[in-house]
């Protein structure tokens, strides 16, 4: 009889704690964008990974996983003060494991963007790197910074500061190189991402952001009807594989887009440079010169008004209009379908290839130095 009881006490226990965490699971605050923190809570690679809530006294909100210390969502006005998601990814984990490469929101590195051949040469030593892009490495290779843990700590409300060793030869690269980023979502709207870098080695460094941008509001929507402005003269050109063989001027070609420009205008245009990217995809030279004050590019939706500004002290940006993304659609957040082009990238950055090419700006950091970048995507409406 005794152990009848205690049986019947155990059993009620357990429902009782299975009823507790089912109450607890439906009474879970969903984020402005729909997102679950319960979804982003697993294991990869031995690492906890979660999801960080940014939100800012005007009610704009800025989500955050440690996986890739990627930007999963971002919710800011539209023109009618409706809070709309301008930036691409999942609702769970899972997906963004299962599809690094991507990218979207992903922080990249050791080396953004393209380097030749997938090797270079520093103080006579030659470092051979992952080929993961027609031979060529790409983002840092397949196991770039998109797809590790970082170590993540929530500042407050509008700040998380996320830290990495990437360890000497970690994808061929030299050197100890131990990384912080920090997130802010200011009260003016903006996404203000800072880098800081340091080397035991001599090495190449060159990070940046791949946030997916689709600033209309409408889900599963394309980018063609946005306009942008890149405030820059000159751009890298690039071969069949898209490494860049030289500087030359916008001036004459679809690639200038000094003044505002609807994007699906001219990228289809059979301009060589856009044949080779299959549309924009390219490095712009900043007229601002790594001011960070100035405005190195403009979008705007026409649908919903919401404007984004890109800030940086990057001399390059590299303007990416989702080319790649699958003709048959690729399921994001909340089972909208993204589609060819539903979304373009503004990745400040130094120029594709730089450790091949001497005329352009150094990328190499020093045992003392630190690297220091920063990023800034400001909304408004118009």
């Amino acid at each position: 009889m005794k152990k009848l009881c205690f049986a019947v006490m155990a059993m009620c226990m357990l429902l009782s704690c299975g009823g507790k965490n089912e109450k607890e699971a439906a009474t879970e605050e969903a984020t402005l964008s729909g997102l679950m923190k319960s979804d982003f809570v697993s294991e990869v690679d031995g690492k906890p990974t979660a999801l960080y809530v940014l939100k800012n006294k005007k009610g704009a909100e800025a989500c955050v996983t440690n996986w890739g210390g990627r930007l999963v969502s971002v919710m800011v006005p539209d023109k009618n003060g409706k809070m709309t998601d301008v930036v691409l990814g999942y609702d769970n984990i899972a997906q963004y494991v299962a599809n690094p490469d991507m990218n979207y929101g992903a922080l990249i590195g050791r080396y953004g963007n393209r380097i030749a051949n997938s090797k270079f040469t520093l103080d006579g030593t030659e470092y051979q790197l992952p080929q993961n892009n027609n031979g060529h490495c790409l983002h840092g290779g397949p196991k770039g910074y998109h797809a590790v843990v970082w170590d993540a700590k929530q500042v407050d409300d509008q700040t998380l500061e996320l830290t990495y060793l990437s360890k000497d030869g970690e994808a061929g690269f030299p050197g100890n190189l131990d990384i912080k980023v920090i997130y802010k979502l200011t009260d003016d709207n903006a996404v203000d991402i800072k880098y800081e870098a340091t080397t035991d080695k001599l090495t190449v460094v060159n990070l940046t952001n791949h946030s997916y941008f689709n600033l209309s509001g409408v889900p599963g929507s394309q980018i063609m009807d946005h306009t942008i402005m890149i405030d820059a003269d000159t751009y890298n050109p690039v071969d069949e594989t898209l490494i860049p063989t030289g500087i030359e001027p916008v001036e004459g070609t679809p690639m200038d887009l000094r003044k505002p420009v609807v994007v699906g205008a001219d990228i289809d245009n059979p301009f060589t440079q856009l044949v080779y990217g299959g549309g924009y995809d390219h490095n712009w030279i900043l007229n601002a010169a790594g001011d960070i004050n100035k405005v190195a590019a403009k979008v705007v939706s026409p649908t919903s008004g919401i404007v984004m500004e890109v800030y940086t002290n990057e001399p390059g940006l590299q303007f990416y209009a989702g080319n790649s993304m699958t003709k048959a659609g690729d399921k994001g957040k909340l089972g909208v379908v993204y589609p060819h082009r539903g979304a373009l990238c503004l990745e400040t950055q130094h120029y594709p290839d730089s450790p091949n090419q001497p005329a352009f700006p150094s990328v190499v950091l020093r045992p003392g130095e630190k690297y220091t970048s920063e990023c800034i995507y400001k909304f408004s409406v118009e």
